[in-house]
């Protein structure tokens, strides 16, 4: 009987956890991580504050356990469905397709959550800032890889400096996430993916290849 009472409240502490960091993920889209507070999100989502603080304990684990969150949903969207996809230029070009449909299509209210985040924290100090970082050295490297894989299985020119390529990939994406959010123009989706088609043509050694576009 202890254990089932037990089993219980981890599970509904579980459920709530879930609720909250759902909401706050949802703020700090739109309005930075330094828009979370404990008593903000019990009130609205019409829970306990004490309760809140008990799952959380601070505002920033709170901003940091939204960080991890946001984090899931990000590969959940973006790294996972590429996986799907042989290594190499295909899973080059589903990286991209994924990342863009990812912003396109508000997974996260405010546009990409990791450039907003980003740029709030950037010239600070801290767990939130190193948290940050982290992850943005984690996806930089990513891409890498994934560029560098299409290297050596010859998608790309030996001498392709997968860098420079991966840094151009996601500032056009970046580019185009910013556009949207400030100026309410999709557009920019397309010019960032004719433009990263373009690059990627310009180093393949097959550009029939690739695919006639890398829009959704």
């Amino acid at each position: 009987m202890t254990a089932t009472r037990t089993d219980g409240r981890l599970e509904r502490g579980r459920q709530t956890r879930r609720l909250v960091l759902g909401r706050t993920m949802e703020i700090a889209s739109v309005e930075g991580l330094e828009g979370l507070s404990i008593g903000r999100v019990a009130a609205e989502l019409g829970l306990s504050k004490s309760g809140v603080f008990a799952l959380f304990g601070s505002k920033e684990e709170l901003q940091l356990a939204t960080v991890r969150a946001a984090t899931a949903v990000y590969v959940e969207h973006v790294v996972r469905p590429a996986e799907e996809t042989p290594a190499g230029l295909g899973r080059v070009c589903a990286l991209i397709r994924n990342w863009l449909a990812y912003s396109r299509e508000r997974v996260f209210p405010g546009g990409c959550f990791f450039f907003s985040s980003s740029v709030e924290f950037g010239a600070r100090e801290g767990a939130v800032h190193d948290a940050l970082a982290a992850r943005r050295t984690e996806w930089t490297g990513y891409v890498r890889r994934t560029l560098e894989e299409a290297r050596v299985l010859g998608g790309l020119h030996a001498d392709t400096d997968v860098d420079q390529l991966a840094f151009e990939l996601i500032a056009l994406l970046e580019t185009a996430n910013v556009q949207s959010v400030l100026s309410r123009d999709d557009a920019g989706y397309d010019r960032a993916a004719a433009g990263m088609l373009a690059r990627l043509r310009a180093a393949a050694t097959d550009p029939q290849a690739l695919p006639d576009t890398l829009a959704g």
